[in-house]
């Protein structure tokens, strides 16, 4: 009897080891993070973006006085170069905020098309219902930016 309980006591042991080896430790991963090149790029290009979001009184004053061509140049200039610049942000973003990023540049894209249709045609009220939407797509790109980008250096 004793003998059959160091056997069914050896072979446990040899179960429990087995088992114990064939599984593997769960390692938990570290969220990722912006590495400092990252953060170097981003920060290049926040204060151009943000300098534009800061105009957005400028291109509603030139729909109000329906100044076409001005409205045209104030899309192709200024508002061409900051879809540029959050496209050359995009890469540099967490690869979660990646796909994200890339949708609101291609609305801020549809929402200029629209306005330059809109300044084509003299269409005021398409100007207005698209306006507000530009730069509220800036302000969501914005947001999606790490915290020390968003800050101007002092």
């Amino acid at each position: 009897m004793s003998r059959q309980r160091s056997l069914l006591s050896l072979i446990l042991v040899l179960l429990a080891t087995f088992l114990i080896s064939c599984g593997s430790p769960t390692v938990a991963k570290a969220p990722p993070t912006y590495t400092t090149a990252q953060l170097t790029k981003i920060q290049t290009y926040v204060p151009e973006i943000q300098a534009v979001r800061d105009r957005s009184e400028e291109l509603k004053k030139l729909i109000q006085r329906k100044d076409w061509i001005d409205v045209g140049n104030f899309i192709h200039g200024p508002l061409a170069e900051a879809r540029l610049n959050m496209t050359y942000v995009t890469p540099n973003l967490l690869p979660k905020d990646q796909p994200t990023a890339r949708q609101i540049t291609r609305d801020l894209f549809n929402h200029l098309v629209k306005i330059d249709r809109a300044a084509t045609n003299g269409n005021t009220q398409l100007a207005f219902s698209n306006y507000p939407e530009v730069f509220a797509d800036i302000d969501k790109f914005l947001d999606l930016l790490p915290e020390r980008s968003s800050q101007t250096e002092s």
